[in-house]
């Protein structure tokens, strides 16, 4: 067993070899690169897949001066004679734009002056040489001048900014430069939800352009992103660009773990037995044609499972990303797309046109465009593709099925808020011991919203799903509601308390695979005896204990009590 670090929110490949922290060689990527002899490369992949780290490799591999000793036993060290020729070889122009947060075009615009003229001031030097033109360095001091801490340039500098930084280093060391962009596509993203998408749009499209358009001066650039924006809209007219998308076979292997990568991992820290839960939670996405794992799903886990080799797993990923795409899906919903929500929640498949060019303002005109835009940043994955060209799309893993429900959730709850009276009679029925009148209004909401449907999903993770569903709508209007709550010999599903009343609820869901609900409504009922459930409500005091057995089959509900 191994004890090297592992390396959660470290995106410095450098920092990762020279601190021994645990790296898996994805360094293949450099020759795939080199051999592809692209000169502007741009990867589409979602969030926490290894792009930037992946960039800062590029860089520390390209980087004048840098130690080759770096990539000693690494992959791409076997590649003599590229390493000879590019390792260390060429000056390079380094941004990542995953920090342009502004709330209005003007703050992103500081902020995109902010990042592109800190690393001009990396090449301060070059106003020493005497071989650069006043009008050169002029450039240069327009690019990186400060006033009250602030970068200064107007707005034809910045637009102009990377083309003319990357003329003057190459003038400088008379060598090219190599131009790395990461997260190019957030900046547009920020726009999109703070409605200053066109002036965006058109800063970055003159920005990109100028740099990567018949640019003398580059030898190469690379680009990442989640998605491929439409060419019309930033990449007008850049017939020297090549994406690779999820979608497409190559370069696949290198951004996220292979199963492969995954057991080695698994295995180096002593945790050989707890594959098959991290392929159930974590793995699932398609990438050309490998199967891969969320690389931060990975090793947020491992680094649980060192302090408590008994945890259970965890949604990171979603700790990381915008859910709003999930939610406004959910909410707006029409009775097709809940039907192949429906599907998805049972492990089937939903069929697919996918756009693979859209732009930010597109996304919202057609649920056929979110479609797509969930596809691409990793909520959905590629199952099959038909030959017509539509896309199978599946859930990937239990993580994302875990934030699908959260998401139904969230929005059950707010409707219920929102329409507090119908969530009131259901919690008063069940409260005043009605079953008729639970299991009718039960059955109202299973029919209007979003349920399971079918069988290729576990039983647990079904009776989880029902029981989610009614606990949101009951939380939604008292805070009387708790949910697996220990009592007796076990937890209870969900516990209601109404103290004003004295009366202490128990219930306990279960899912009727053989859609005998009378049958699973008595085995709920026997489960709440014999596990003694009503003992804490006892303890509390609670004069009328009331006991439900409950029973559900995708849209159909039972409701029997004791």
């Amino acid at each position: 067993m191994i004890e090297n670090a592992l390396p959660i929110g470290v995106e410095s490949f450098e920092k990762i070899i020279r601190e021994n922290y645990y790296y898996i060689d994805k360094t293949g990527l450099i020759e795939d690169l080199l051999l592809s002899r692209a000169e502007v490369t741009l990867f589409t992949r979602p969030r926490r897949f290894g792009k930037s780290l992946n960039m800062s490799m590029l860089k520390a591999f390209f980087d004048l001066g840098t130690d080759r000793s770096l990539f000693d036993g690494l992959q791409i060290s076997r590649a003599v004679d590229l390493c000879d020729n590019y390792l260390g070889q060429y000056p390079v122009v380094s941004i990542t734009m995953k920090d342009v947060s502004g709330s209005s075009i003007n703050e992103a615009k500081a902020q995109i002056k902010s990042i592109i003229g800190k690393e001009a001031l990396k090449y301060s030097y070059v106003l020493e040489d005497k071989g650069l033109s006043d009008e050169e360095k002029s450039i240069y001091k327009a690019i990186t001048e400060v006033t009250n801490g602030e970068f200064v340039m107007d707005d034809i500098v910045l637009r102009n900014s990377l083309m003319n930084l990357t003329h003057v280093i190459h003038k400088f060391y008379d060598k090219k430069v190599i131009l790395l962009i990461d997260e190019y596509d957030v900046p547009l993203d920020k726009a999109h939800l703070g409605g200053y998408y066109d002036e965006m749009s058109s800063l970055l499209r003159d920005i990109l352009s100028s740099a990567l358009k018949s640019n003398d001066s580059l030898k190469m650039s690379v680009l990442t992103g989640c998605l491929r924006i439409a060419k019309e809209s930033i990449f007008t007219g850049l017939n020297n660009l090549r994406v690779q998308s999820i979608s497409d076979v190559g370069f696949s292997e290198w951004f996220g773990f292979s199963d492969k990568e995954v057991i080695e991992l698994l295995e180096d820290y002593g945790f050989a037995d707890k594959h098959d839960v991290v392929k159930e939670w974590y793995d699932g996405y398609k990438f050309g044609k490998n199967n891969v794992y969320c690389p931060w799903d990975v090793i947020n886990y491992v680094q649980t499972l060192k302090s408590d080799d008994e945890a259970m797993p965890e949604l990171y990923w979603s700790n990381t990303s915008s859910n709003g795409l999930l939610y406004d899906m959910i909410a707006d919903a029409n009775d097709q797309t809940k039907h192949e929500i429906e599907l998805l929640l049972s492990g089937n498949g939903v069929k697919k046109e996918i756009h693979s060019e859209l732009t930010y303002r597109e996304i919202s005109d057609s649920v056929d465009n979110i479609w797509s835009v969930l596809y691409m940043t990793g909520y959905l994955t590629m199952k099959s593709r038909t030959e017509d060209g539509e896309y199978e799309l599946v859930i990937p893993n239990r993580e994302i099925y875990s934030l699908l429900k959260s998401n139904i959730y969230q929005h059950l709850k707010r409707d219920a808020i929102q329409k507090a009276g119908e969530a009131n009679s259901l919690f008063m029925a069940i409260v005043n011991g009605n079953a008729e009148e639970f299991e009718r209004r039960f059955s109202d909401y299973l029919l209007k919203y979003i349920s399971i449907r079918d069988t290729n999903v576990k039983k647990e993770m079904k009776e989880n799903f029902y029981h989610g569903y009614l606990l949101g709508i009951l939380s939604a209007v008292s805070g009387a509601v708790v949910s697996n709550r220990e009592s007796g010999e076990g937890f209870a599903d969900i516990i209601i308390k109404s103290a004003e009343k004295r009366v202490g609820v128990i219930l306990e869901i279960k899912y009727a695979e053989n859609e005998k609900l009378d049958q699973y409504c008595s085995e709920a009922l026997k489960q709440i005896e014999e596990k003694n459930y009503a003992q804490s409500l006892i303890d509390d005091g609670m004069d009328t204990i009331i006991k439900y057995g409950v029973a559900c089959y995708k849209k159909r509900c039972k409701v029997v009590k004791a």
